[in-house]
């Protein structure tokens, strides 16, 4: 593991979160334990994982939508031959993802809707891109939007995921 990936290892071998470096690489499932103790870090990986699972699920399919072909007649020549500029997308998601995605994102309902700010803060930090495991919403980007300072915002955050926690644990 480096030493940049998600935090320092304690001496009896638990993750601890200190930051990202410019490094960082979200670990994959098969290197978290996910029949250890349900703590924040936990709870904050698979919400994480749950907003970039769903990013990365495609944005077209089936639609009950009414499809029109409009073909644009002129077109340049680049175009014409598909060498149109590509985009970069992350693979469809597999099922058992989709499943963990599920799960997780049903535990925001944990927190009261009366705390319906901690539920958007919570949800915001989740969506994580798939690709450059950036966050879509960082903490002064969501204090902005909720006018608060973004210290205030990472506060709500640990307070809903602390909610979260005890809700699992079953101790409202």
């Amino acid at each position: 593991m480096s030493k940049n990936s998600i935090g320092k290892q304690n001496p009896d071998g638990k993750l601890s979160r200190v930051g990202r470096g410019p490094n960082f690489v979200r670990p994959r499932s098969s290197s978290v334990d996910f029949n250890g103790p349900v703590d924040a870090d936990y709870v904050i990986y698979r919400l994480e994982e749950a907003g970039a699972t769903l990013l990365a699920l495609p944005g077209t399919g089936w639609s009950t939508r009414v499809r029109s072909s409009s073909i644009e007649i002129v077109r340049t020549a680049l175009e014409a031959y598909g060498w149109g500029a590509a985009r970069i997308r992350p693979a469809v998601p597999s099922a058992d993802k989709i499943d963990r995605m599920d799960e997780a994102m049903a535990w925001i309902t944990y927190i009261q809707d009366s705390r319906y700010v901690l539920r958007r803060v919570v949800g915001a930090r989740s969506l994580v891109h798939p690709v450059t495991d950036r966050h879509l919403y960082s903490w002064r980007r969501l204090g902005a939007a909720l006018g608060a300072d973004h210290k205030a915002v990472q506060r709500w955050h640990a307070q809903g995921v602390a909610i979260i926690v005890a809700a699992l644990h079953g101790t409202d």
